[in-house]
């Protein structure tokens, strides 16, 4: 849900009769670019009611409910020609100079029927109540706007940084589209991967948008790994980009990491903390776990035991003594990076 004070546009609905906004705020409401929202403007007539010239473009709350039935129209599959058409119908616009288009299918309009009627402006995701940003974003993913998906997520990441990114914006939409495909019968799959393209996109690139955090010399590092077999690695992947957030040292070893591999890791680095994250219960290893927790490393014969953190939800459940399980990025970024001081060195 959308903080006080927040300078994202309300939802349509919400403003005054005499509001209205302008073609920037309604693009990223809609989670389309500003280019998509011109071309549906030159190819359909599908602008503002009302232009004054000389003067930025300015949208009513009747324009934006036009607009809006046009992404849900185009989002449950009609043809583009056909949802504009219908949406200038439903909202009482005339055609402009427009060839006459044919009318919706019957199939279209029973995929509209069951699937957008009733929901206008909606994402067509099951959302919940979610913040406004995650609606246009998942409004883009439904279009696969690669430009425009890219644009939300790094916007949000530069204003509001990567723990909240993350769990007020990518996970939440992530989510969402994750419950769409197992309740459609395999279907938008493909939605699915290109946001989880993009996330990944936004948090490997954190450091450049929001700057790099101050490291201090000589910390040892966090290292992050997923278990054997695991191949999930968008959460590893923002704890490693709020870590850099913080300037805390961290190497990241990805996707199904092999045991004798981390171990090696492990004893080459002499990190300050190994977070083993794992998805699924089946693949959390326990023995990997206590054995890790055993092992020994430093410079000419020093030793010292890691902090082992076990992060996903494979890890529920397991009952590990001396391992922590930290409840969600947050508390695993206090614990490996609190602000006020950091984890011991050597």
């Amino acid at each position: 849900m959308a903080s006080e004070g927040s300078p994202t546009p309300r939802l349509h609905g919400s403003e005054p009769p005499d509001a209205s906004i302008t073609s920037g705020a309604l693009a990223r409401r809609l989670g389309i670019s500003p280019t998509t929202l011109r071309s549906w403007d030159q190819r359909y007539s599908l602008g503002p009611a009302k232009r004054q010239r000389g003067q930025h473009r300015r949208w009513s709350p009747q324009d934006v409910a036009m607009v809006e039935e046009m992404c849900s129209l185009t989002a449950s599959g009609v043809s583009p020609a056909e949802a504009a058409r219908s949406a200038k119908r439903r909202a009482g616009a005339a055609p402009q100079g427009q060839e006459e288009q044919p009318v919706l299918s019957r199939s279209a309009a029973a995929t509209r029927a069951s699937g957008t009627a009733g929901s206008r402006g909606s994402s067509g995701l099951p959302l919940g109540t979610v913040r406004a940003e995650c609606r246009g974003l998942a409004r883009a993913a439904l279009r696969l706007e690669s430009v425009a998906v890219q644009e939300q997520l790094n916007a949000f990441v530069q204003d509001h940084g990567v723990v909240v990114a993350w769990e007020e914006l990518m996970m939440p939409t992530l989510h969402a589209v994750g419950r769409k495909w197992e309740s459609s019968g395999d279907r938008y799959v493909e939605v699915e991967h290109l946001l989880s393209w993009h996330v990944s996109t936004a948090l490997r690139n954190a450091q450049l948008l929001l700057g790099p955090g101050e490291t201090r010399k000589g910390s040892p590092p966090v290292l992050l790994a997923c278990v054997p077999g695991e191949q999930h690695t968008l959460p590893l992947e923002a704890v490693h980009a709020a870590l850099l957030q913080r300037g805390r040292p961290v190497r990241m070893l990805g996707a199904a990491v092999p045991a004798e591999a981390l171990i090696a890791a492990v004893r080459r680095t002499g990190p300050a903390a190994v977070v083993l994250w794992s998805q699924t219960r089946s693949l959390a290893s326990t023995p990997l776990a206590l054995h890790l927790l055993g092992t020994g490393w430093g410079v000419m014969g020093a030793r010292q035991q890691a902090a082992l953190v076990l992060a996903g939800p494979g890890w529920r459940g397991a009952r590990i003594e001396g391992a922590v399980q930290p409840q969600g990025l947050r508390e695993a970024i206090a614990l490996l990076a609190p602000e006020s001081s950091d984890l011991p060195e050597d």
